[in-house]
């Protein structure tokens, strides 16, 4: 079975709650319908649509969910993805990298020095050079990667990145491709 087939199933919120409450115990249609609040026509209704589909077993009364399907789904969707860009052509840099940005957000700034390095030298490249930004601007720019502008705007500086003068700040550091 594949993933959209079962994202598709559980899109129905009949269905997604037979699901759950056979992933927390339930085996037969009376206890899903007591688990989830559906009627006991509701249930059955899912569950024959479950069932069809090979999600669940049924057995008169008795409902059993085939988790293995989850994890057969998952295991073919992850085969068939693209395959991930590096954001960094440095393979350990790009495992930080990986380990602190989700979707183009910095999640959490590292404690660690020499990973917060990493991660600042990847955030410096929204700067150009040579430009002059009011701290406004680079609060902006910073605010897409990091809710946390103020700290991050301090390492940048802290760590020669960025360099500030008089509420004005411009790039002073970090690779520069020609």
């Amino acid at each position: 079975m594949e993933a959209g087939t079962i994202v598709g199933l559980l899109a129905d919120p009949a269905r997604l709650k037979v699901v759950a409450a056979l992933a927390l115990g339930a085996g037969t249609i009376e206890d899903v319908a007591g688990v989830s609040g559906l009627s006991l026509k509701d249930v059955a209704l899912a569950a024959r649509r479950l069932a069809r589909a090979g999600l669940v077993h049924r057995d008169g009364h008795a409902l059993a969910l085939h988790t293995e399907q989850f994890g057969a789904a998952a295991r073919a969707a992850a085969a068939t993805a693209p395959p991930v860009e590096p954001l960094s052509a440095d393979p350990e840099q790009d495992a930080v990298l990986r380990a602190f940005l989700r979707d183009g957000r910095l999640v959490s700034v590292p404690t660690q020095r020499s990973k917060r390095l990493v991660v600042l030298e990847h955030l410096v490249h929204v700067f150009e050079v040579g430009v002059r930004y009011p701290e406004r601007e680079v609060n902006a720019l910073l605010a897409a990667w990091h809710p946390d502008v103020a700290a991050l705007r301090r390492y940048l500086v802290d760590e020669g990145l960025l360099t500030r003068e008089s509420g004005v700040y411009w790039r002073s550091g970090g690779y520069v491709e020609v």
